[in-house]
């Protein structure tokens, strides 16, 4: 059914060449759920975890951005707190942001990975050299991708992702050995 989903060694072939992952929001950073009170303030879930991966992925060189379609405050703080720089919001035109990142780091498709989980993160999906859908992507994003996540956005699917890109980059052992010293 799905023609792109690669072998694992294919997989970590392309995730050694990652220099820059980028992630969308709503359903990949969060479960999707836009929580509005009658204040008009909007309240997302993010997970420790997935934050925590980021972290140790900028920490490793890996440049990490955000793009997204709406527009939230909670986004700007999440992505202060993780250290993400490249923040776009309210992006309707996803590749072109995609070609402004690509040019500012000079970086070719290969070299970049995106997840994502609904129809409008397509043209990026099918451009990078390592394209991801969380586990509860629509049907057509989970057939057009080269891998899935065993996780929900939200829910691990960007550490699950992170992992992935530093153990290619045969770097997670020394990070859990860093940790365990006293």
């Amino acid at each position: 059914m799905n023609s792109l989903l690669k072998s694992n060694e294919e997989i970590i072939n392309a995730a050694k060449e990652i220099k820059l992952l980028i992630l969308d929001v709503d359903g990949v950073m969060t479960d999707g759920r836009i929580i509005l009170d009658n204040e008009g303030n909007e309240f997302k879930a993010f997970n420790v975890r997935d934050g925590h991966g980021v972290k140790m992925l900028v920490r490793e060189g890996v440049k990490v951005a955000i793009v997204t379609g709406r527009e939230s405050k909670v986004v700007e703080r999440r992505a202060l707190e993780l250290g993400i720089s490249d923040v776009f919001q309210r992006c309707l035109r996803k590749l072109k942001t995609y070609e402004e990142l690509k040019d500012k780091y000079l970086l070719t498709d290969n070299e970049i990975a995106f997840i994502g989980d609904d129809i409008v993160d397509l043209p990026l999906l099918i451009r990078v050299g390592l394209s991801v859908a969380v586990s509860d992507s629509v049907e057509e994003v989970k057939e057009r991708v080269m891998l899935i996540t065993k996780n929900p956005g939200g829910s691990g699917a960007v550490r699950e992702v992170c992992e992935l890109l530093l153990k290619a980059k045969g770097v997670w052992n020394r990070i859990i050995e860093d940790y365990n010293k006293v």
